[in-house]
């Protein structure tokens, strides 16, 4: 926000640098409020299916759709839970494939990847990486990315920063752009389709050199990375892989 005003305080002469506008937010009452911390568990590792190594360890991705993060997040209903499964590109940080399901069952990651897949044709290369939930790892999930070819990386610890992107994306998305509680799942389908245009198409990301995930989705250009990556051993060097 205070990046996306600097026109209009340029125009009126106002100068207020990042801790100031953050102190001036934080007196009128308008930061984002927190939210509690009570939450359903949207993970089961324990099941019968294969597990795949994390493939990411030292990547940082120079082009779109070289690596998608899928996640799960819950939704608070008024008298129950909804869930989001996500897909977002790495190096856009555009949510490419979504879809908010009553359940917990596969079908809603599936159909997140589905769409996913539609809009995003060139994925020569691409690694999808998520955790070791039993959606991710049941055969028709797994079945999709073979047949597209697509590389299989999963999570090894249980450490929510072998996830990160998708964990910073959920907090995003919860903390700045959905309700804390919706009244029903109609309601909430809405609001989901509406954050997530107003994430895509009109909120500036710092790590992008303030582009909007679209913008640089779809031209692919080269920006200052501010890519984090959580994985690098110490004393190693971080491997950027181009597209294949």
């Amino acid at each position: 926000m205070h990046h996306m005003l600097q026109p209009f305080m340029h125009q009126h002469q106002i100068s207020i640098g990042r801790d100031g506008f953050f102190e001036l937010l934080l007196h009128n009452g308008l930061l984002v409020r927190k939210r509690k911390r009570n939450k359903p568990v949207t993970t089961n590792s324990f099941h019968r299916y294969k597990k795949y190594k994390n493939l990411i360890k030292e990547l940082i991705p120079v082009s779109s759709n070289q690596l998608w993060a899928s996640d799960i997040t819950y939704i608070t209903l008024q008298n129950s839970f909804a869930y989001l499964s996500l897909i977002t590109d790495a190096y856009s940080r555009k949510i490419v494939g979504f879809y908010l399901s009553k359940t917990l069952e596969a079908s809603g990651c599936i159909k997140a990847l589905k769409m996913a897949l539609k809009y995003n044709e060139n994925i020569k290369g691409l690694i999808h990486h998520s955790d070791r939930g039993v959606q991710y790892c049941c055969n028709a999930y797994v079945d999709i990315l073979k047949n597209k070819k697509i590389k299989i990386s999963m999570t090894e610890n249980g450490d929510p920063l072998e996830n990160a992107l998708a964990e910073r994306v959920n907090g995003i998305l919860k903390d700045e752009l959905l309700e804390q509680v919706y009244a029903n799942f109609t309601a909430a389908q809405d609001g989901v389709a509406k954050a997530i245009s107003v994430y895509n198409h009109l909120r500036p990301h710092s790590s992008i050199s303030y582009k909007t995930p679209v913008e640089l989705h779809i031209h692919n250009e080269p920006v200052e990375r501010k890519w984090k990556n959580y994985y690098a051993r110490k004393g190693s060097q971080n491997v950027e892989v181009a597209a294949e």
